[in-house]
């Protein structure tokens, strides 16, 4: 066998080694096989996650009414994004928990600080569940929709709405698993709930065969359905398997203790990433009032890529924070470091390929979604201008989610609140309605706002006060 050849078989077996999920202890050994055994199933984990926006942009985009199809599902996600920002907050607060118990190799401690964040999540879930089915029609109002989006679309939006539940769930319990470094599994959950709703969606939106043809609504009903059977197949391995993490029904009793540790590291992230979110959602309204329903409709299938493209890299960002968490658990913080750096520069070179295909490319991206000529412009020169920030996004998002799994969640939520709330709103604001630059000017503001992110994330990494955080 030829050292060329043989080194082909140990990059196929880690690969391997990484889709089957076998046990690994993070703490030791080569960072690079670690980073590599981690960010595979987590990249192929938040790839999945986006294939629920994109399947239904694009199924919903082939219907009669696109135009009011495409914007329902757009403004709809925008304000769903503030159920994933509850869902990310959980997450994070468990992940940096679970992976630094595991770190310490106190596995009991790990399993039940997972029961407890589920618990929580449980109740807030389903308070968002009922407030949101209740006003449906009165937030897509708000989010400055036309009034047949709010008449076609409201329906879409309640059943989108009371399946929180199942959208934060997903998100903690996968969080839980990554935290274990049992990347893997959370793999597996999305690539279940994401199969359902591909097979689920052209079936109930069209009517094949023995489905009901139930149009925009069909594609809420695929969407709600593949994530609840993802959450249970989550519980399953949870509660009944063997697995690093494994959960009794004596650890739901609760630990106020666990409760709020868990709470001071969730509520910074959940705040954090609603900072982010909210100003996404402003973003939107932006771009409805100053454009026409056909901006609004290419601005969303763009930013439906942008999520897409981008997940990969938050993967790799994942597998940074669980590093991070174990092995500060593990007392050896400086291999903390050294593996967050090792993923910077994985992600800066992704970046970069991502950058050209969105530069270069825009038109035929945003082509395969619409044929409609007005919608293509917008889409693909959202695509372009937010494409110019790529490399910066990437160094950003592994930085700040080190500092999240190190438990440091207050630094990352102040980085937040100026480079959203105090850089990117008032220059969108700025270009698009004062130079009249229209939808433009929000998609300008995008790449400004994520550059001065990167780099402030940066100097607050390298100054180094995370490897002291208690947790």
């Amino acid at each position: 066998m030829t050292i060329h050849q043989s080194k082909i078989n140990r990059i196929f077996n880690l690969i391997v080694q990484s889709l089957k999920g076998e046990a690994h202890d993070y703490t030791q050994g080569n960072v690079k096989i670690a980073i590599v055994l981690l960010a595979i199933p987590m990249i192929l984990e938040l790839s999945l996650e986006s294939v629920f926006a994109v399947v239904d942009i694009y199924f919903v985009g082939h219907l009669p009414n696109a135009d009011v199809a495409v914007a329902t599902v757009g403004l709809t996600e925008a304000v769903i994004s503030l159920v994933y920002t509850l869902g990310i907050g959980l997450s994070t607060g468990a992940t940096a928990i679970v992976a630094r118990r595991v770190g310490e190799k106190d596995f009991e401690a790990a399993s039940k600080s997972g029961a407890q964040a589920i618990w929580i999540s449980f109740i807030i879930s389903v308070i968002v569940a009922v407030l949101g089915f209740h006003f449906a029609a009165d937030i897509l109002k708000i989010m400055g929709a036309q009034p047949e989006v709010i008449a076609h679309g409201t329906s879409f939006s309640k059943i989108i709405f009371a399946s929180s539940p199942a959208i934060i769930l997903l998100f903690l319990i996968n969080g839980i698993f990554r935290g274990a470094g049992d990347a893997a599994m959370a793999m597996r959950s999305l690539w279940l709930a994401s199969l359902i709703n591909i097979i689920l969606c052209p079936l109930l939106i069209y009517g094949y065969g023995p489905f009901p043809e139930l149009g925009l609504t069909g594609a809420a009903v695929a969407t709600a359905t593949g994530r609840t059977i993802g959450v249970v197949y989550q519980c399953w391995h949870l509660f009944l398997k063997s697995r690093t993490i494994k959960i009794y029904k004596k650890y739901f009793q609760p630990d106020l203790e666990i409760v709020k540790s868990l709470l001071s590291i969730s509520t910074p992230a959940m705040f954090q990433f609603f900072i982010q979110s909210g100003s996404w959602i402003i973003l939107t309204y932006i771009v409805s009032i100053t454009g026409s329903t056909d901006a609004s409709a290419g601005y969303q299938i763009a930013i439906r890529n942008v999520v897409f493209f981008i997940l990969p890299a938050w993967g790799l960002s994942n597998a940074a924070a669980t590093l991070v968490g174990q092995n500060l658990g593990a007392k050896q913080p400086e291999r903390a470091e050294k593996s967050v750096l090792l993923t910077t520069k994985y992600n800066v070179i992704f970046m970069s390929l991502v950058t050209f295909l969105f530069v270069f490319f825009s038109e035929a991206i945003i082509g395969i979604y619409t044929a409609n000529e007005v919608i293509l412009k917008y889409g693909s020169q959202a695509l372009r201008i937010i494409g110019l920030g790529y490399i910066f996004y990437g160094i950003g998002m592994v930085m700040i989610q080190s500092l999240n799994g190190a438990g440091d969640t207050k630094t990352p939520t102040w980085i937040n609140i100026f480079c959203f709330w105090m850089i990117q709103i008032p220059l969108a604001w700025f270009l698009a309605l004062h130079l009249e630059l229209g939808p433009v000017g929000a998609f300008i503001a995008i790449p400004a706002a994520e550059t001065v992110l990167a780099l402030l994330a940066f100097y607050f990494f390298k100054k180094g006060k995370w490897k002291s955080v208690e947790v």
